[in-house]
């Protein structure tokens, strides 16, 4: 979870002239599957793919982590560019303790990732529902886990059988000084 305090402001009203201080607001923001399902029903396209997204359509996803009810419209217009950079070190965050090692990458372009994607993966996991409250990187990590701990392990090739027999061999010999 990210809050972000906007401190108020002097604002000038061009309607009557006069200038205005606007109301110090402290914004909680969630960077989640359910920010990203809204986000997706109003742009139609995935909020995950690589191209780069527009000033609208980032402000736009900024009010759709915004977990206050009540926040004022247009409250992007207020950010500075440490809010800005603000949300996007919260984004990127893991937000998890769990890591992973090298993984084997698959090969061929992949699937493109939606919030109905991902829906469905936490449906074929049995992850509940509560969970698309979660970081969106936390809620990864736990598919992630969910797949690693599903998946048949991997047989291994005979020539990496004979290296790893070889290397025991090898320190075997070293370790008590014999010539085999």
């Amino acid at each position: 979870m990210l809050v972000l305090n906007l401190l108020s402001e002097e604002l000038f009203n061009e309607v009557d002239g006069t200038f205005q201080l606007s109301d110090a607001v402290t914004l909680t923001l969630e960077h989640s599957l359910l920010s990203v399902s809204k986000w997706e029903s109003k742009w139609k396209t995935p909020f995950l793919a690589k191209q780069n997204k527009t000033r609208e359509q980032i402000d736009y996803y900024i009010e759709c982590m915004i977990l206050d009810p009540d926040f004022p419209p247009g409250v992007t217009s207020r950010f500075t560019s440490e809010h800005y950079q603000a949300v996007t070190d919260y984004i990127e965050s893991s937000e998890s303790a769990t890591t992973f090692g090298k993984m084997p990458q698959r090969p061929g372009k992949g699937e493109t990732i939606t919030a109905e994607l991902i829906y469905y993966w936490m449906v074929a996991f049995q992850i509940p529902f509560v969970c698309e409250e979660w970081h969106l990187n936390r809620l990864f990590a736990l598919i992630k886990i969910c797949n690693i701990k599903n998946s048949k392990p991997q047989k291994r090739s005979k020539a990496e059988i004979a290296a790893e027999m070889r290397k025991l061999n090898e320190e075997r010999l070293a370790k008590y000084g014999t010539s085999g």
